[in-house]
């Protein structure tokens, strides 16, 4: 099972590395960027007897470790493997 996981800011944080990505694609003529937000993508490959199991540990691993749920979100999406 390979878990794919996304964490980002929650809304109302500030990004800085965002913000500097975001000016400097205006300040190269990328006028139509509004916005950017930068954030983390995580693969993790887990040997769980069943799905719901492993969505059960990677939920766990974003909350205790992963993320820093007071300024960041999660999601995630596990793919079956061979």
């Amino acid at each position: 099972m390979l878990a794919q996981i996304h964490v980002t800011f929650k809304e109302g944080v500030l990004d800085p590395q965002g913000k500097t990505v975001h000016h400097a694609l205006n300040d190269l003529g990328y006028d139509e960027v509004l916005d950017v937000n930068i954030g983390k993508y995580l693969e993790i490959k887990l040997d769980s007897a069943s799905e719901e199991e492993a969505e059960i540990r990677v939920r766990e691993m974003c909350e205790r470790l992963l993320a820093n749920t007071v300024i960041e979100s999660f999601r995630f999406s596990l793919v079956p493997t061979e």
